[in-house]
């Protein structure tokens, strides 16, 4: 943290994390790879000004490391001992992408960092938040949208993602063993005096984009709207998914007879 320590903030010299301590037994570390500590600390500070929190009584440690690189059994190594000391509530790691230099796109690549992260999870029994990137491409399901290896979706129990609608912004939650809520709209406001600044949920937040319609009704639309049988690559580039996902769709379809497979392509009309 870059202001004068308040009371009860100790700094370990070996793990480059400063704390702020109070009645609590477990804390919350966070690893902010991506900005600098000033930012950080701003943005702490207009979430406790908001919810009318002492940022002094917070057991929160910020890893001031310059470099943590999780593919390295080293860093592994530094970041397990921290956690093992501070016995965390939750750990906070933001964003993923500057924490390895592996091929996200690589199943085999990102399965073992993956592997690691989780093993701390349960062996030290604390939350593990991941902050992680979309592709810019559209994806009928947000977690399709996650850059990368589908792995990274996979791994999460529950999966929040914000996307911009306009000027505002919508939160869509997943949750791997419960019912997800419907999505929320959120704006981003602050105080008078430009502090404090936090996400709010819009009253009428009922009134959020919905969901993009299911897989096959996109495809059943474009083959209704077809001058005449559509291939496989042009189904993919116009809906942007990819070929395994498409494949199970289109089998589906022709299945309960909805679509038929031509040699010049698919139609929702059998050809004789």
């Amino acid at each position: 943290m870059v202001r004068p320590r308040p009371r009860g903030q100790r700094r370990n010299r070996h793990q480059g994390a400063r704390s702020f301590r109070d009645q609590h037994p477990r804390s919350g570390p966070h690893l902010p790879a991506e900005d600098g500590l000033p930012q950080v600390r701003s943005r702490i500070d207009a979430l406790c000004r908001h919810r009318g929190i002492d940022i002094s009584a917070l057991d929160l440690h910020v890893i001031t490391a310059p470099v943590l690189r999780l593919d390295l059994r080293s860093d592994q190594e530094r970041l397990a001992e921290a956690v093992e000391r501070l016995r965390p509530r939750l750990l906070l790691l933001d964003p993923l992408v500057r924490l390895h230099r592996l091929d996200e796109n690589s199943a085999a690549e990102i399965s073992g960092l993956l592997g690691y992260i989780r093993d701390l999870q349960r062996r030290f029994d604390a939350a593990v938040v991941l902050v992680h990137h979309a592709s810019k491409k559209q994806r009928s399901q947000p977690g399709q949208a996650l850059r990368g290896s589908s792995d990274l979706h996979a791994i999460g129990d529950c999966n929040a993602y914000l996307a911009r609608h306009g000027n505002h912004i919508v939160l869509t939650i997943e949750h791997r063993a419960a019912r997800s809520p419907e999505p929320l709209t959120l704006d981003l406001v602050a105080d008078a005096n430009g502090n404090a600044t936090h996400l709010r949920v819009r009253a009428d937040t009922a009134a959020a984009p919905p969901q993009t319609r299911p897989l096959e009704e996109q495809v059943l639309a474009l083959l209704v709207a077809a001058d005449g049988p559509m291939t496989r690559t042009a189904l993919r580039a116009r809906l942007g998914i990819n070929n395994q996902r498409l494949g199970i769709v289109l089998n589906q379809l022709e299945h309960t007879r909805r679509v038929s497979r031509t040699e010049r392509g698919w139609t929702t009309h059998a050809v004789s």
